[in-house]
């Protein structure tokens, strides 16, 4: 018979990313913690779920719609980076050199694990162009299978409508060895290189 510490730890390992031994872990932090601390944290899960929503204009994840990047008006409106997630969003944004607009996807093509053209925000990204000035688009998709896929796709699909299309570059991170790189990540970075 599952205890309820059995139930908790459960809930935990549906996380994404979150394993057995890290699941029961939470779980026993939890019911270590002082009832007023766990009412705190269920509290902080309801109101994010309750308040949280997608931005009619670019799907990211906000409390406002339309959310605070497409409502500030010091934006550049003439670039919309193309992204896979909100996360992506937020990890651009902590960069804090890119300024323009966004639009998030919600997933990548993937027709082996049945995400289709239909299943991701790429009819609105459409419409969303054909009503603005937007000059170029940034393909930010992840550099893997799926993501490249999606952004040929993308590309494909926005150059015919004479919008300027971009990719981000790919290379080595900062810090890392050039020995240890794979062979995928040393091609892209050599495509990739820039004027000195």
């Amino acid at each position: 018979m599952d205890t309820p510490l059995d139930k908790l730890t459960e809930e935990f390992r549906r996380l994404p990313g979150i394993g057995v031994k890290t699941a029961r872990k939470l779980a026993y932090y939890i019911v270590q913690q002082p009832a007023s601390r766990v009412d705190e944290f269920v509290d902080a899960i309801r109101d994010a779920k309750a308040n949280m929503h997608f931005c009619s204009v670019c799907f990211n994840l906000s409390s406002q719609d339309p959310c605070p990047i497409c409502s500030d008006i010091s934006r550049d409106r003439s670039t919309i980076c193309v992204v896979e997630t909100p996360q992506d969003v937020q990890a651009i944004e902590r960069s804090g050199d890119y300024h323009g607009l966004y639009h998030v996807l919600h997933g990548a093509l993937s027709p082996l694990d049945g995400v289709n053209v239909e299943d991701l925000r790429i009819r609105e990204l459409l419409q969303r162009l054909g009503n603005t000035t937007v000059k170029e688009v940034i393909l930010a998709t992840d550099p893997d299978v799926e993501g490249e896929a999606t952004a040929l796709y993308l590309a494909r699909l926005i150059k015919t409508a004479g919008i300027r299309v971009t990719r981000i570059a790919r290379g080595l991170p900062m810090g890392g060895d050039i020995e240890y790189a794979d062979e995928a990540t040393l091609a892209g970075a050599v495509a990739n290189r820039q004027e000195m």
